[in-house]
């Protein structure tokens, strides 16, 4: 199909929608992941039509063909991005362009088709808004979206398919982490696995990525930690990301780090906000690598006086405690600092409307 640019999308509303008061039950304390709205996006890709078939319809289970591509050579991306109701009802999105533009970005390294922006953009705006209902009220609350795209073609050749799905689904969301005041989580240092290695897929946003990460967030969770925190795989030395999450450090010289986009870590859209809004209010901000044992030389003397992790889900996350097979060190009293406060604050009062917007990254949809 030519001139995937002015695809429409059909919209097909759900026959039997959750009604309004079993909506509310569900959204009283949703959590995160578990409590779908009643819609999807889906748009189809084929070598010799392009993009087509865009609609909005009930969601439902995927019908796939054992030998469908992505079953077998894991062609598969993803993001992760959320609505926020505002002040005064209406509704909108935080930075989608960023999103749609790193989506685009992951595909060319999957060697997939590369789903044109607006038509990301334009299926995310027509979910939210079928489905905006689903936004649980209170502080934290949001919606999730998660538009992903995968190899639908039945083929068993090693080669790029030549048909993709690509769908938007929205879960209603709270907190990520559960924790308890401004405690700061605990990471847990892996000594056996790596994340992403130079040259491999780091920067895309697949899953398997995070299915490489699954085994040391158990090895974690198994030593009493929220998160695992990977190093590089070529020194097995420099500080690189968590299992999902970037990761900034905060000195007593008021300035603040984070390890450089090299490729190996992902590029996260909290994380450009943060350097944004951090430089933006005079902070002195240094991209560059930092060592483990430097790290907890920092920690133990004082110079380095708050650690945290930023994502979409989490938003941004106080580090307390960080334990490894070489013992355990506690960043500052083990409490959310106040750079890492001020920081999440400003960024929470843009997303949510509550302060003015100088950069353009909120985009009001109703």
């Amino acid at each position: 199909m030519s001139g995937d640019d002015k695809l429409t999308f059909r919209l097909e509303p759900h026959a039997a929608p959750v009604p309004a008061d079993e909506r509310a039950t569900r959204l009283v304390s949703p959590g995160f992941g578990r409590v779908f709205t009643d819609h999807m996006a889906v748009v189809r890709y084929s070598e010799d039509r392009g993009w087509h078939d865009a609609r909005i319809q009930a969601r439902a289970p995927l019908e796939l063909d054992p030998a469908a591509a992505v079953l077998h050579y894991a062609q598969e991306i993803f993001e992760g991005m959320k609505a926020y109701r505002l002040e005064d009802g209406g509704t909108a999105l935080f930075r989608p362009e960023a999103n749609a533009r790193r989506f685009r970005q992951s595909a060319e390294r999957m060697a997939m088709a590369q789903l044109p922006e607006d038509i990301f953009l334009e299926s995310v705006r027509r979910l939210v808004e079928i489905d905006r209902a689903w936004i649980p009220g209170g502080d934290g609350g949001s919606l999730y979206l998660r538009p992903f795209m995968f190899a639908s073609e039945t083929f068993l050749g090693v080669r790029p398919a030549k048909e993709y799905l690509y769908l938007v689904i929205a879960s209603a969301a709270g907190a990520y982490f559960n924790g308890t005041g401004n405690a700061g989580i605990t990471l847990w240092v892996s000594d056996n696995f790596t994340r992403a290695a130079p040259g491999g897929t780091g920067a895309a946003k697949c899953g398997g990525n995070y299915a490489a990460s699954l085994q040391a967030q158990a090895e974690a969770i198994a030593h009493g930690c929220d998160q695992v925190v990977f190093v590089d795989a070529a020194e097995r030395r420099w500080v690189e990301e968590l299992g999902g999450m970037n990761i900034f450090f905060v000195f007593d010289d008021g300035t603040l780090a984070t390890p450089p986009l090299t490729g190996t870590i992902l590029p996260g859209i909290t994380r450009d906000s943060l350097l944004t809004l951090a430089r933006a209010g005079g902070l002195t901000v240094r991209e560059e690598p930092y060592a483990l044992d430097q790290w907890r030389a920092d920690a133990a003397s004082g110079r380095l006086v708050e650690a945290f992790a930023c994502g979409t889900a989490a938003v941004v996350t106080s580090i307390g405690r960080v334990r490894g097979a070489d013992g355990e060190f506690t960043i500052g009293n083990g409490v959310a600092g106040q750079t890492t406060e001020r920081l999440r604050s400003e960024l929470v009062a843009i997303q949510r409307g509550h302060a003015p917007d100088p950069h353009g990254w909120v985009h009001r949809l109703f």
